[in-house]
């Protein structure tokens, strides 16, 4: 057994996950030590964790037409790993989802990262993965991140999540797709082909 597989029955097995684990949930993210990106989320949907795959929704369809990546490359290339900030559907709020659990991507980001030692990119995918891989304020507004996301090149780059949810977001911010996603879209292919 390999360090990330050994690590995988480690998530499995710590006590946090244990009602999880117990109802055969296992954790939902994808490390390649291959990889040169890493899109860092909030957590699994319901969706995600009843279909087994990350982002197989109307908001992963989003997020690969930002990232120019189709479907198959997006889950089968070990060029792209996904670490959400936790691996497991946290449950439902009275406005969505609740968030990640806390002191869940401190005790694994770290071990998994060191297991992919390529990753040049990380692409922050909304509020909770920008303010804990960029260390900011919890009050820091996330128009004002995305604005000024050169800043943050060429190892971070911070997107607004791709819910539907955020369409008032995106209508009232035009400047966002014409301005930032050919950005992205250029640095994401050139790690790709590399």
């Amino acid at each position: 057994m390999d360090r990330l597989e050994e690590i995988f029955e480690e998530i499995k097995a710590d006590p946090q996950n244990e009602a999880y684990t117990k109802r055969g949930i296992e954790p939902l993210y994808s490390a390649h030590r291959a990889a040169k990106i890493c899109i860092v989320g909030q957590a699994p949907g319901i969706r995600a964790e009843v279909s087994r795959l990350f982002w197989n929704d109307p908001s992963g369809d989003r997020l690969r037409d930002w990232l120019g990546i189709d479907r198959t490359t997006f889950y089968q290339s070990d060029k792209l790993s996904i670490l959400p900030l936790d691996f497991y559907f946290p449950g439902k709020g009275k406005s969505g989802d609740l968030p990640p659990r806390k002191g869940f991507a401190e005790k694994w980001h770290e071990p998994l990262l060191k297991e992919m030692p390529h990753i040049e990119l990380f692409v922050l995918v909304g509020s909770y993965a920008m303010k804990y891989y960029l260390n900011l304020k919890s009050s820091t507004k996330t128009t004002e991140i995305i604005r000024d996301y050169e800043a943050y090149l060429p190892h971070y780059f911070p997107l607004v999540h791709p819910s539907p949810r955020n369409n008032i977001w995106l209508a009232k911010n035009p400047w966002f797709e014409p301005e930032v996603l050919p950005a992205l879209k250029k640095r994401v292919a050139e790690l790709m082909k590399d």
